[in-house]
Protein backbone atom coordinates (compact mmCIF):
# COMPACT_ATOMS: atom_id res chain seq x y z
CA UNK A 1 0.00 0.00 0.00
CA UNK A 2 1.13 3.10 -0.79
CA UNK A 3 2.39 5.81 2.34
CA UNK A 4 3.07 9.44 2.67
CA UNK A 5 4.54 11.45 4.96
CA UNK A 6 1.92 14.09 6.58
CA UNK A 7 2.92 17.30 9.44
CA UNK A 8 1.31 15.39 12.59
CA UNK A 9 2.46 18.80 14.83
CA UNK A 10 3.39 22.12 13.94
CA UNK A 11 7.17 22.47 15.18
CA UNK A 12 7.95 25.33 17.36
CA UNK A 13 11.67 26.13 16.81
CA UNK A 14 13.52 23.33 14.99
CA UNK A 15 11.23 20.42 13.63
CA UNK A 16 11.80 16.95 15.52
CA UNK A 17 10.87 13.57 13.80
CA UNK A 18 7.94 14.08 16.13
CA UNK A 19 6.55 16.65 14.02
CA UNK A 20 6.32 13.95 11.22
CA UNK A 21 3.76 11.05 10.79
CA UNK A 22 3.77 8.26 7.82
CA UNK A 23 0.78 6.72 7.01
CA UNK A 24 -0.94 4.65 4.80
CA UNK A 25 -2.79 6.04 1.56
CA UNK A 26 -5.88 4.39 0.39
CA UNK A 27 -5.92 3.34 -3.15
CA UNK A 28 -8.42 3.30 -5.94
CA UNK A 29 -9.12 3.03 -9.85
CA UNK A 30 -8.00 6.28 -11.67
CA UNK A 31 -10.39 8.93 -13.05
CA UNK A 32 -10.38 9.95 -16.18
CA UNK A 33 -7.71 12.56 -17.09
CA UNK A 34 -5.24 10.79 -13.90
CA UNK A 35 -1.94 9.08 -13.80
CA UNK A 36 -0.45 7.14 -10.95
CA UNK A 37 2.90 7.53 -10.34
CA UNK A 38 5.50 5.41 -8.88
CA UNK A 39 8.02 8.58 -7.27
CA UNK A 40 11.79 7.50 -7.62
CA UNK A 41 13.51 10.90 -6.01
CA UNK A 42 11.53 13.19 -3.61
CA UNK A 43 13.16 16.74 -2.66
CA UNK A 44 13.54 18.61 0.71
CA UNK A 45 13.89 22.17 0.41
CA UNK A 46 14.45 24.93 3.00
CA UNK A 47 11.18 26.99 1.72
CA UNK A 48 9.32 23.68 3.26
CA UNK A 49 9.91 24.55 6.71
CA UNK A 50 7.39 28.25 6.17
CA UNK A 51 4.78 25.95 5.30
CA UNK A 52 5.31 23.99 8.26
CA UNK A 53 3.44 27.11 9.86
CA UNK A 54 0.16 28.39 9.77
CA UNK A 55 0.79 31.50 8.68
CA UNK A 56 -0.17 33.74 5.52
CA UNK A 57 2.50 33.52 2.82
CA UNK A 58 3.04 32.96 -0.51
CA UNK A 59 2.23 29.18 -0.45
CA UNK A 60 -0.35 27.78 1.33
CA UNK A 61 0.32 25.92 4.94
CA UNK A 62 0.50 22.21 4.92
CA UNK A 63 -2.40 20.90 6.83
CA UNK A 64 -2.29 18.92 9.71
CA UNK A 65 -2.54 15.10 9.43
CA UNK A 66 -2.82 15.61 5.24
CA UNK A 67 0.15 14.22 2.88
CA UNK A 68 2.71 17.28 2.42
CA UNK A 69 3.72 18.04 -1.14
CA UNK A 70 7.32 19.18 -2.73
CA UNK A 71 8.92 18.70 -5.86
CA UNK A 72 8.90 14.49 -6.96
CA UNK A 73 10.44 12.82 -9.97
CA UNK A 74 8.77 9.62 -10.88
CA UNK A 75 7.40 7.05 -13.37
CA UNK A 76 3.47 7.02 -14.57
CA UNK A 77 2.94 3.24 -14.26
CA UNK A 78 -0.63 3.72 -14.78
CA UNK A 79 -2.36 6.24 -17.23
CA UNK A 80 -6.22 7.69 -18.07
CA UNK A 81 -4.43 10.57 -19.86
CA UNK A 82 -3.20 9.52 -23.69
CA UNK A 83 -1.19 12.49 -23.22
CA UNK A 84 0.82 11.35 -20.12
CA UNK A 85 1.27 7.28 -20.89
CA UNK A 86 2.52 4.42 -19.19
CA UNK A 87 6.50 4.36 -18.58
CA UNK A 88 6.86 8.68 -19.34
CA UNK A 89 9.52 10.58 -16.93
CA UNK A 90 7.62 13.40 -14.76
CA UNK A 91 8.24 16.43 -12.62
CA UNK A 92 5.25 17.22 -10.32
CA UNK A 93 4.81 18.37 -6.71
CA UNK A 94 3.14 15.30 -4.89
CA UNK A 95 6.23 14.51 -3.46
CA UNK A 96 6.93 13.29 0.58
CA UNK A 97 5.17 10.12 -0.53
CA UNK A 98 6.31 6.87 -2.84
CA UNK A 99 2.72 6.91 -4.93
CA UNK A 100 1.08 9.76 -6.31
CA UNK A 101 -2.06 10.30 -8.36
CA UNK A 102 -3.05 13.48 -9.71
CA UNK A 103 -4.46 15.05 -13.19
CA UNK A 104 -1.89 14.08 -16.24
CA UNK A 105 -2.46 18.20 -16.86
CA UNK A 106 -0.51 18.42 -13.28
CA UNK A 107 2.48 17.19 -14.07
CA UNK A 108 5.52 18.30 -16.67
CA UNK A 109 7.40 15.48 -18.49
CA UNK A 110 11.09 15.84 -18.49
CA UNK A 111 13.28 17.81 -20.79
CA UNK A 112 15.71 16.22 -23.12
CA UNK A 113 18.96 16.44 -21.48
CA UNK A 114 21.45 14.59 -20.90
CA UNK A 115 21.34 14.26 -17.52
CA UNK A 116 20.12 11.70 -14.64
CA UNK A 117 16.08 12.04 -14.24
CA UNK A 118 17.00 13.13 -10.28
CA UNK A 119 19.10 16.63 -12.12
CA UNK A 120 15.28 18.63 -12.55
CA UNK A 121 14.89 18.77 -8.91
CA UNK A 122 18.06 20.65 -8.88
CA UNK A 123 20.66 21.95 -11.09
CA UNK A 124 17.97 21.64 -13.84
CA UNK A 125 14.65 22.36 -11.52
CA UNK A 126 13.25 24.83 -9.29
CA UNK A 127 16.93 25.43 -7.33
CA UNK A 128 18.97 26.02 -10.65
CA UNK A 129 16.08 28.18 -12.18
CA UNK A 130 16.41 29.95 -9.25
CA UNK A 131 19.49 30.62 -9.12
CA UNK A 132 19.39 31.59 -12.98
CA UNK A 133 16.88 34.49 -12.35
CA UNK A 134 17.95 35.43 -9.38
CA UNK A 135 20.99 36.30 -10.35
CA UNK A 136 20.92 37.67 -13.94
CA UNK A 137 17.24 38.97 -13.95
CA UNK A 138 16.98 39.71 -9.81
CA UNK A 139 20.17 41.16 -9.37
CA UNK A 140 20.54 41.98 -13.13
CA UNK A 141 24.36 40.77 -12.81
CA UNK A 142 26.51 41.29 -15.51
CA UNK A 143 30.31 40.48 -16.91
CA UNK A 144 32.57 42.14 -14.33
CA UNK A 145 30.64 42.06 -11.51
CA UNK A 146 32.01 40.97 -8.31
CA UNK A 147 29.42 38.19 -6.75
CA UNK A 148 29.24 37.36 -2.83
CA UNK A 149 27.19 34.40 -2.69
CA UNK A 150 25.71 32.83 0.80
CA UNK A 151 25.43 28.77 1.04
CA UNK A 152 27.47 28.70 -1.68
CA UNK A 153 27.74 24.05 -1.26
CA UNK A 154 24.07 24.35 -1.26
CA UNK A 155 21.90 23.24 -4.64
CA UNK A 156 21.26 27.14 -5.26
CA UNK A 157 24.58 28.84 -4.10
CA UNK A 158 26.33 26.19 -5.94
CA UNK A 159 24.55 26.88 -9.47
CA UNK A 160 24.84 30.56 -8.84
CA UNK A 161 28.54 30.10 -8.31
CA UNK A 162 28.50 28.05 -11.54
CA UNK A 163 26.62 30.55 -14.02
CA UNK A 164 28.66 33.77 -12.81
CA UNK A 165 31.43 31.90 -13.64
CA UNK A 166 29.78 30.64 -17.16
CA UNK A 167 29.33 34.51 -17.18
CA UNK A 168 32.47 36.23 -16.45
CA UNK A 169 31.66 37.15 -13.01
CA UNK A 170 34.18 36.99 -10.65
CA UNK A 171 32.65 34.81 -7.56
CA UNK A 172 32.62 35.08 -3.82
CA UNK A 173 31.40 31.67 -1.84
CA UNK A 174 30.57 31.06 1.81
CA UNK A 175 30.72 27.75 3.38
CA UNK A 176 30.70 26.11 6.16
CA UNK A 177 33.97 23.72 6.86
CA UNK A 178 36.85 22.99 4.88
CA UNK A 179 35.48 20.08 2.28
CA UNK A 180 32.64 22.40 1.11
CA UNK A 181 34.86 24.77 1.17
CA UNK A 182 36.90 22.77 -1.09
CA UNK A 183 34.06 21.91 -3.74
CA UNK A 184 32.65 25.65 -3.58
CA UNK A 185 36.39 26.32 -5.14
CA UNK A 186 36.76 24.04 -7.36
CA UNK A 187 33.46 24.91 -9.01
CA UNK A 188 35.62 28.35 -10.42
CA UNK A 189 34.96 30.23 -7.33
CA UNK A 190 37.74 32.86 -6.78
CA UNK A 191 37.37 33.04 -2.93
CA UNK A 192 35.62 30.97 -0.52
CA UNK A 193 35.24 31.96 2.92
CA UNK A 194 34.45 29.58 5.79
CA UNK A 195 31.68 31.43 7.88
CA UNK A 196 32.57 29.06 10.90
CA UNK A 197 36.45 31.00 10.63
CA UNK A 198 36.07 34.22 12.39
CA UNK A 199 34.33 37.51 11.42
CA UNK A 200 32.57 37.75 8.10
CA UNK A 201 32.76 41.25 7.77
CA UNK A 202 36.06 40.74 8.02
CA UNK A 203 36.61 37.67 5.68
CA UNK A 204 34.55 39.25 2.85
CA UNK A 205 36.59 43.00 3.11
CA UNK A 206 39.54 41.42 2.46
CA UNK A 207 38.14 39.00 0.00
CA UNK A 208 36.59 42.07 -2.30
CA UNK A 209 38.75 44.82 -1.58
CA UNK A 210 36.64 47.03 -4.04
CA UNK A 211 33.33 45.86 -2.65
CA UNK A 212 30.48 43.83 -4.16
CA UNK A 213 28.69 44.39 -6.94
CA UNK A 214 26.09 41.89 -6.38
CA UNK A 215 24.72 39.77 -3.10
CA UNK A 216 22.81 36.76 -4.14
CA UNK A 217 21.20 35.79 -0.36
CA UNK A 218 20.15 32.17 0.50
CA UNK A 219 20.92 32.69 4.60
CA UNK A 220 20.25 36.07 5.76
CA UNK A 221 21.30 37.34 9.81
CA UNK A 222 25.35 37.86 9.47
CA UNK A 223 25.92 36.86 6.15
CA UNK A 224 23.67 39.75 4.94
CA UNK A 225 24.86 42.27 7.50
CA UNK A 226 28.45 41.49 5.79
CA UNK A 227 27.20 42.06 2.38
CA UNK A 228 25.89 45.40 2.92
CA UNK A 229 29.28 46.42 4.85
CA UNK A 230 31.34 45.86 1.89
CA UNK A 231 28.69 46.32 -0.99
CA UNK A 232 29.86 49.07 -3.47
CA UNK A 233 27.75 51.88 -4.22
CA UNK A 234 24.44 50.89 -6.42
CA UNK A 235 24.74 47.24 -5.51
CA UNK A 236 22.45 44.33 -6.24
CA UNK A 237 21.22 42.32 -3.69
CA UNK A 238 18.67 39.60 -4.18
CA UNK A 239 17.31 37.74 -1.34
CA UNK A 240 16.15 34.05 -2.22
CA UNK A 241 16.19 32.93 1.26
CA UNK A 242 17.37 33.36 4.64
CA UNK A 243 17.41 29.94 6.14
CA UNK A 244 18.96 31.11 9.64
CA UNK A 245 15.63 32.67 11.00
CA UNK A 246 13.33 29.57 9.69
CA UNK A 247 13.36 28.22 12.70
CA UNK A 248 13.49 30.68 15.30
CA UNK A 249 11.82 33.76 13.14
CA UNK A 250 14.27 35.94 15.69
CA UNK A 251 14.89 39.18 13.64
CA UNK A 252 19.54 39.49 13.29
CA UNK A 253 20.58 42.95 14.18
CA UNK A 254 21.65 44.45 10.74
CA UNK A 255 24.65 46.88 12.15
CA UNK A 256 25.26 48.06 8.58
CA UNK A 257 21.37 48.46 7.18
CA UNK A 258 21.67 52.45 6.85
CA UNK A 259 24.52 51.69 4.67
CA UNK A 260 21.41 51.18 2.04
CA UNK A 261 20.56 54.83 2.26
CA UNK A 262 24.07 56.16 1.65
CA UNK A 263 25.30 53.31 -0.94
CA UNK A 264 21.94 53.52 -2.82
CA UNK A 265 21.56 49.83 -2.56
CA UNK A 266 18.68 47.90 -4.43
CA UNK A 267 17.84 44.55 -2.33
CA UNK A 268 14.69 42.90 -3.71
CA UNK A 269 13.26 39.69 -2.84
CA UNK A 270 11.95 37.21 -5.42
CA UNK A 271 10.05 33.89 -5.55
CA UNK A 272 11.17 31.20 -8.45
CA UNK A 273 7.26 30.86 -9.07
CA UNK A 274 7.42 34.27 -10.77
CA UNK A 275 9.99 33.10 -13.91
CA UNK A 276 7.67 30.05 -14.40
CA UNK A 277 6.75 31.12 -17.68
CA UNK A 278 10.28 31.54 -19.22
CA UNK A 279 11.78 28.27 -18.62
CA UNK A 280 12.76 27.64 -21.98
CA UNK A 281 15.35 30.68 -21.72
CA UNK A 282 16.62 28.77 -18.78
CA UNK A 283 16.64 25.31 -20.24
CA UNK A 284 17.85 26.77 -23.14
CA UNK A 285 21.16 28.34 -21.79
CA UNK A 286 21.57 25.55 -19.21
CA UNK A 287 21.85 22.59 -22.25
CA UNK A 288 24.39 25.41 -23.44
CA UNK A 289 26.45 25.00 -20.34
CA UNK A 290 26.18 21.43 -19.92
CA UNK A 291 27.19 20.79 -23.56
CA UNK A 292 30.63 23.32 -22.72
CA UNK A 293 31.44 21.52 -19.39
CA UNK A 294 30.80 24.37 -17.69
CA UNK A 295 28.25 23.09 -15.39
CA UNK A 296 29.25 20.49 -12.46
CA UNK A 297 26.31 19.11 -9.52
CA UNK A 298 26.35 17.86 -6.49
CA UNK A 299 23.93 15.36 -4.45
CA UNK A 300 23.51 14.08 -1.29
CA UNK A 301 21.41 11.06 -1.32
CA UNK A 302 19.13 10.18 1.73
CA UNK A 303 17.84 6.48 0.74
CA UNK A 304 14.43 5.35 1.60
CA UNK A 305 10.70 7.36 2.32
CA UNK A 306 11.51 6.23 5.60
CA UNK A 307 14.07 8.51 6.27
CA UNK A 308 12.24 11.71 4.63
CA UNK A 309 12.32 13.94 7.66
CA UNK A 310 15.87 12.80 8.51
CA UNK A 311 16.92 14.57 4.79
CA UNK A 312 14.64 17.13 5.68
CA UNK A 313 16.21 17.76 9.51
CA UNK A 314 19.55 17.70 7.68
CA UNK A 315 19.29 20.65 6.12
CA UNK A 316 19.05 23.04 8.91
CA UNK A 317 23.02 21.29 10.06
CA UNK A 318 24.80 21.45 6.91
CA UNK A 319 24.05 17.72 6.08
CA UNK A 320 23.85 18.39 2.12
CA UNK A 321 26.55 19.51 -0.53
CA UNK A 322 24.68 20.18 -3.34
CA UNK A 323 21.18 19.17 -3.31
CA UNK A 324 19.97 17.06 -0.92
CA UNK A 325 17.70 14.25 -2.26
CA UNK A 326 15.63 10.84 -1.06
CA UNK A 327 15.69 8.52 -3.24
CA UNK A 328 12.50 6.10 -2.91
Amino acid sequence: MAQAWTLKSRPIGTPTPDNFELVELLGGPLEPGQVRIANRWLSVDPYMRGRMNDVKSYTPPFQLGQPMQGGAVGEVVESADPNVPQGTLVLHMDGWRDEAVLPGAHVQKLPDLPVEPQAYLGQLGMPGMTAYFGLLEVAGAKSGDTVFVSAAAGAVGSTVVQIAKAKGMRVIGSAGGAEKCAWVKSLGADAVIDYKQGSLVKALAAAAPEGIDVYFDNVGAEHLDAALAVAKERARFAICGMIDIYNDGKPTELRYLARVIGARLTIKGFIVSDFMGRAGEFYRDMAGWLQAGQLTREETVVEGLARMPEAFLGLFSGENKGKMLVRV
